[in-house]
């Protein structure tokens, strides 16, 4: 179902969060700042600054539609996922521990970032896993996985949309809750 991508393995201290060559999408960021999708022009992300590493990784720039797999997590919130969203005009690279795939064939935007963070998906993950104190999953256990999506794009967006709309109304909640709590 996926081209594989190419992920780079930068650390922390080697990003910039001011300016640089390239965007980096690191895997904490995925386990724990962003949801289903990240719209990358919106989201602050840090910067690769060495151009000999973003041009090593030109052939796996991201672009809309791609998925990144967090594959460490010290729980078993290995496998969580991005989409990507919002690529256009900026330089994209997936960072340390993850899997950047792209679709072969064409889906419905968000549909893959939430069908892919679904408990549906997630279960067949669980004992895909390994480790004790740090849990991974490798390329070729995620191939023994299965998809299940509608064969319809429109059926697909839908499907986005709506859960779109409810991450929308969650978020939107949660913040009237901070503010009458204060």
């Amino acid at each position: 179902m996926f081209d594989g991508l190419q992920n780079n393995t930068l650390s922390r201290a080697e990003l910039n969060n001011e300016f640089g060559q390239a965007l980096n999408v690191h895997y904490g960021d995925i386990l724990v700042k962003f949801g289903d999708c990240l719209d990358a022009s919106k989201e602050p992300l840090p910067f690769i600054t060495d151009s000999a590493v973003v041009d090593k990784y030109k052939a796996s720039f991201l672009q809309d539609g791609d998925i990144i797999i967090a594959d460490t997590a010290e729980d078993s919130t290995v496998g969580k996922c991005t989409e990507i969203a919002g690529s256009e005009g900026l330089t994209l690279i997936s960072g340390l521990h993850t899997m950047p795939c792209r679709p072969k064939e064409k889906f419905a935007p968000k549909y893959l970032g939430y069908y892919m963070n679904s408990t549906a998906y997630h279960t067949q993950l669980i004992p895909l896993m390994q480790g004790i104190k740090v849990t991974s999953i490798s390329k070729s256990a995620m191939q023994n996985t299965n998809l299940v999506y509608p064969s319809s794009i429109d059926e697909q967006a839908k499907i986005g949309e709506y859960f779109g709309q409810l991450d929308n109304l969650i978020t939107l909640h949660q913040r009237r809750g901070v503010i009458f709590t204060k």
